[in-house]
C-alpha cells in the first residue's frame, strides 16, 4: 500500500500590488508534523526584495531532502553492523544548469558528509564507503529525481 506524504505551502497577497512582478515571493512551507517553515523563491531566481534571504528555497529544499534521506539511511544501516556514530554533518549542494532537454533543473546533488565514529568498533575507510554506498542506493528520494547524486565523505 503506498504512504501519503503532505506538506502545504501558504502565500497571502495581501495589500501589495501583484500584476508589477514586484510582490514577495515569501510563504509558509506547513509539514504534517506541525512544523512551519518559512518559505521564499531564491534570490538567485528573484532579485531582493521580493526573494526572502533567510528563507528556505525549493531548490535548497530538494539539496536537503535528499541529504537527509541519505543520512537517515547511512545512520540506520551503521546501527545495523554494530557500529556507534556520534556525529553526522553534511554540506550539501546542488548546481542548477540547463539539462539536455534545455530546461533549467538541479543537475548535480553533491553529498559531503562528515561522521564521527566512537565504541569498540570503528569502520575502516573502505566500509564507510560501502555504508555511503549502500545508503544511496536505498535512499529514496535520490531514487525518485533525476538528478545525478555523489556522495563525497568529509574526513
Amino acid at each position: 500500500m503506498p504512504h501519503l506524504y503532505t506538506a502545504e505551502t501558504i502565500w497571502h497577497r495581501a495589500d501589495q500590488p501583484f500584476t508589477d512582478q514586484r510582490y514577495s515571493r515569501g510563504h509558509l512551507l506547513r509539514f504534517d508534523g506541525g512544523v512551519d517553515v518559512p518559505g521564499s523563491s531564491s534570490p538567485h531566481s528573484v532579485p531582493l526584495p521580493m526573494s526572502v534571504e533567510a528563507a528556505v528555497d525549493p531548490e535548497e529544499a530538494l539539496v536537503s531532502a535528499v541529504s537527509s534521506c541519505h543520512m537517515l539511511w547511512f545512520l540506520s544501516l551503521a546501527c545495523d553492523r554494530g557500529f556507534i556514530v556520534d556525529d553526522y554533518h553534511d554540506q550539501a549542494e546542488g548546481v542548477m544548469r540547463r539539462n539536455e532537454q534545455g530546461k533549467l533543473a538541479i543537475t548535480l546533488v553533491t553529498l559531503r558528509p562528515r561522521v564521527v565514529f566512537s565504541g569498540p568498533s570503528i569502520p575502516n575507510e573502505q566500509t564507510i564507503a560501502e555504508l555511503h554506498h549502500e545508503a544511496h542506493e536505498a535512499c529514496f528520494i535520490a531514487n525518485s529525481i533525476r538528478s545525478e547524486v555523489k556522495v563525497e565523505p568529509r574526513a
